[in-house]
């Protein structure tokens, strides 16, 4: 059986490596992700001179513990590179994201980027995406209407909640709505379709933000690049 947390740590320490002196570092959310902050934390010890910014509070309170002090991303038009994580990612590197509930902060830090390079271990790849549920933010104001939306076009809804009991509520305030839709064999038109749904605020499908994805699989890593990986120029 893989050693899951044993790949995660591998590929974060593989995506860190491309991280160099003054730059600047989006720093995802999520199990994946915190390996690599780590990591980070640890070069920024041994003399390693970043800024970075993070994708939710959970990111930066966790970036303070390793270390590092993120800026105010209300600030920042670019970013050099983000390591984040996913959910699942088919080899297209579309993918689904939003596990943790940052995926409108995720898909701004990683469309800000030149680089946006995921890190996964070897549960997370697949064909075509779906087997894990697809996280829509929605604004609190038009959460009934667009379950009803959703539902029309077949997909079974649930209203994420905390372990209270209580909605789960995003960093901005919205609610998160995850959404089965099967297999999803063509993640650009669901995207586009999402999209026109007023009161979506985003959807976890990352169809053309993500440049490389980085597979942990036993003691070996997988480099799977769209384009070359330098970046969206």
């Amino acid at each position: 059986m893989a050693d899951l947390e044993a790949e995660k740590a591998r590929a974060a320490k593989r995506a860190v490596e491309e991280v160099r002196d003054g730059m600047l570092i989006g720093l995802g959310t999520g199990s994946t992700a915190a390996y690599a902050i780590r990591e980070l934390g640890a070069r920024v010890k041994a003399g390693l001179k970043i800024d970075v910014v993070a994708t939710s509070t959970a990111a930066d309170k966790l970036a303070r513990e390793a270390g590092l002090a993120p800026l105010d991303f209300g600030g920042v038009a670019r970013v050099d590179i983000t390591i984040d994580g996913a959910d699942r990612i088919n080899p297209n590197l579309e993918a689904i994201k939003g596990g943790g509930g940052a995926l409108l902060r995720e898909k701004i830090v990683g469309a800000a980027s030149d680089r946006l390079i995921i890190i996964v271990d070897s549960s997370k790849p697949v064909e075509l995406l779906g087997g894990f549920p697809l996280p829509l933010e929605v604004l609190p104001f038009a959460h009934a209407w667009v379950t009803r939306a959703i539902t029309d076009i077949g997909a079974k809804v649930r209203l994420r909640r905390q372990g209270n009991g209580e909605p789960f509520l995003t960093d901005q305030g919205n609610l998160i709505l995850d959404v089965d839709l099967g297999e999803i064999e063509a993640p650009v038109a669901l995207a586009n379709q999402l999209d026109l749904i007023p009161g979506i605020i985003e959807h976890g499908l990352f169809v053309s933000e993500i440049d490389c994805a980085i597979i942990g699989r036993g003691d070996q890593v997988d480099i799977v690049y769209k384009s070359d990986c330098r970046g969206k120029s």
